[in-house]
């Protein structure tokens, strides 16, 4: 179980935690093919094939290994190694991927996100720590939130126990004092508490945890309502 007497802030994943992201990506990977196409169609026609793109990362990514954090980046250079692929220019790879970049902030919130937060960020101060590149400002919940750490400008990605610290750093507490929320087992469950936090798995789609990782969460919610129920009663327990 949680000890709410502990926290003193929380980390908190996005993607998939806030919101649903791949509906996300699908539509931002369509805005960038709809305006590669007048521009650039060869490397439009390649986009949309699901096979060449992942072709097309692996190829990055074993190119390019210092990008391994960056997801942001490993985007724009799959988009740039589309466009050498079609014999187009490669310099359309910054704007293309500024296309991506905007809708890809256009994000639907999970229902029980807004109201999660205001209750979370009325009580402690709030860190974003993500691997992805959503930014809180664009994406409208900055308010909500002390800091946001990145793992494509820190440089190491969870679940890299130096992310956790980060996001510990910024919130001016140590990791034992963070409760950290996050919808991954690995990256964010297992991570935080091999970096000393307590964890809360947010698990919507009510899967098993994984039988490769001993240490289980200190607890397990089907979403950020009764996350926020269980830390309420811990706060005010009956007399």
């Amino acid at each position: 179980m949680i000890d709410v007497t502990r926290i003193r802030a929380i980390t908190l994943d996005l993607d998939d935690t806030l919101w649903p992201v791949w509906p996300t990506i699908e539509r931002a990977d369509r805005a960038v093919r709809a305006w590669l196409q007048p521009r650039a169609p060869g490397a439009a026609a390649l986009s949309a094939d699901r096979a060449t793109v992942a072709a097309a990362r692996q190829s990055v990514v074993q190119a390019r290994p210092e990008l391994a954090h960056d997801l942001g980046a490993i985007r724009r250079e799959c988009i740039r190694h589309l466009l050498l692929g079609a014999g187009e220019d490669p310099a359309l790879a910054e704007p293309a991927f500024e296309v991506f970049y905007r809708e890809r902030q256009r994000v639907t919130l999970f229902d029980d996100a807004r109201p999660a937060l205001a209750f979370l960020a009325a009580r402690y101060p709030l860190v974003a720590l993500s691997n992805g590149n959503a930014d809180i400002g664009r994406v409208g919940l900055a308010p909500f939130f002390h800091a946001a750490v990145a793992a494509g400008d820190l440089g190491v990605a969870k679940p890299d126990r130096r992310i956790f610290q980060a996001g510990a750093n910024a919130a001016g507490v140590s990791p034992s004092q963070v409760l950290h929320i996050g919808d991954d087992p690995h990256l964010d469950a297992a991570g935080a508490l091999a970096a000393g936090m307590q964890s809360a798995w947010v698990n919507r789609a009510d899967r098993a945890w994984p039988a490769e990782l001993p240490q289980a969460p200190h607890t397990v919610v089907r979403d950020l309502a009764r996350l926020c129920e269980l830390l309420g009663a811990a706060s005010n327990p009956s007399p």
